[in-house]
């Protein structure tokens, strides 16, 4: 890893107030990593379970990797352009096409819609009901959950980095438990060890071992995404250029890690089969695992988990449609605020709706791979752009990835991205009618704002 360029302070326009930079080395640390932790893991391990078997580990160790590679670029760019607009801000500037700027800030709000509708599918599965019995019906449950969440937002939600700080030492607690009681069943010299190579994806050829192998990647790498999202704290962060390297490696790091090791012990404390016919595979891993832990309580845990990661997602996807609204790329009556609350109240009721559409059509496994899908796509986008961005030279000093990092990072995302992930068309149709609604606001708007020229 090398710098470029002289070691000088980037420089702060003098025209605009800077936030308050507040954040610092561990803060940024504990943001990163609880922004990657919650629905994934807590969710989706059985549904890789059920595509790959017994293997459970290999996905998420695969996709820790995949997702070190795109973290590369993310900080290249991060500390050559810290500014508060991630993803979009770098297709810009290497590509300069607002419409290509567009639909991939569309896809980074629409993976956050998907991202929160698999959280409250998994909040309305078997979490809840070992808390509640089956009293109501997951999809009205799930919508509900997201009709809640949204009134929360319209009231005014303030999270704060030391709020996230607290949730995540709730989540890290969860999976701390399952790695607790793996360590107590292999020192008991219970669980099966034969299953962690077991692999039930082959169908008796190599081609659809490896097919099965790249869909449990594919779905798996839900689990990782999140780390993309800190980008957007770098002008509230103390020295963004030195301190995000090392908080997005080290946050990558620490929860591939703990992924890995949950993906263990749950390939060896409980069958293939019964992982994935669960919306609640860790809770089963506790049952199984000969510890007396209140099931009630863990479940109680991974609630509070996804529910986090819903409200923050939600957030995030209608404050960025706001703010695509106030740059004038979407419709500008979807930039309107409560006069009270100052809440982005049009933003708000849109990410809502398309949310309840996702969750009335779609099940944990399809949501989050919708989810991973759209931000593969991004993360091949970024990759590129930070080679293209190499002719763009800055005036101060910040960390360069090797070359070959971003080249395997775009390959590998569109590998997984492509239908050699084994991945069903619906992921495919339902990514591509979210995008549809961009295009189709787009086209809107720039036909509003032509006429209004022309008057």
């Amino acid at each position: 890893m090398t710098t470029s360029g002289t070691p000088t302070a980037a420089p702060q326009p003098a025209e605009e107030p800077a936030l308050h930079r507040a954040i610092g080395p561990k803060l940024l640390i504990l943001f990163v990593i609880g922004d990657i932790l919650g629905t994934g893991i807590y969710a989706t391990t059985g549904k890789v379970a059920g595509k790959v078997g017994g293997a459970l580990w290999l996905p998420f160790a695969i996709g820790f990797v995949v997702a070190i590679l795109t973290a590369a670029s993310y900080v290249e760019l991060v500390g050559k352009y810290p500014k508060a607009a991630g993803a979009a801000l770098y297709t810009q500037k290497a590509f300069k096409t607002p419409f290509l700027t567009f639909i991939i800030a569309f896809m980074v709000m629409c993976s956050g819609l998907s991202s929160a509708s698999a959280a409250a599918r998994a909040f309305s599965g078997d979490y809840l009901a070992e808390l509640t019995g089956d009293a109501l019906p997951p999809t009205l449950i799930a919508i509900t959950f997201i009709v809640l969440l949204a009134a929360l937002n319209m009231r005014g939600v303030s999270e704060s980095v030391k709020t996230n700080v607290v949730l995540t030492l709730v989540e890290l607690t969860g999976l701390a438990i399952i790695l607790g009681i793996g360590a107590y069943a292999v020192l008991s010299g219970d669980g099966s060890p034969s299953r962690l190579t077991e692999f039930e994806a082959g169908g008796g050829t190599a081609y659809a071992l490896m097919t099965g192998v790249l869909g449990a990647t594919a779905l798996g790498f839900f689990a990782f995404v999140g780390f993309e999202d800190s980008v957007n704290m770098a002008e509230e962060t103390k020295d963004p250029v030195r301190t995000f390297p090392r908080a997005i490696f080290i946050g990558v790091a620490v929860t591939g890690t703990i992924y890995v090791l949950v993906a263990l012990v749950s390939s060896l404390l409980v069958d293939s089969d019964t992982l994935a016919g669960s919306s609640g595979p860790l809770l089963e891993v506790v049952k199984a695992g000969g510890v007396d832990f209140p099931h009630k309580l863990f479940a109680l845990i991974a609630l509070f988990a996804v529910t986090n990661s819903a409200l923050i997602n939600i957030m995030m996807a209608s404050r960025l449609c706001y703010g695509m609204a106030n740059e004038r790329i979407l419709p500008r009556a979807m930039g309107r605020v409560l006069s009270k609350r100052r809440t982005p109240v049009v933003g708000i009721v849109f990410v809502s709706v398309l949310a309840i559409g996702l969750v009335s059509t779609g099940e944990i496994e399809g949501l989050g791979d919708t989810t991973a899908f759209l931000l593969l796509c991004v993360f091949a986008v970024v990759n590129v752009a930070v080679l293209v961005l190499r002719k763009d030279r800055v005036d101060h000093a910040h960390f360069r990835t090797p070359t070959a990092l971003p080249v395997l990072g775009a390959i590998t995302a569109l590998i997984l991205a492509s239908p050699l992930a084994d991945r069903p068309a619906e992921v495919y149709i339902r990514a591509g009618v979210l995008i549809a609604i961009g295009v189709v606001l787009w086209v809107v708007n720039r036909a509003v704002m032509r006429g209004r020229d022309e008057e």
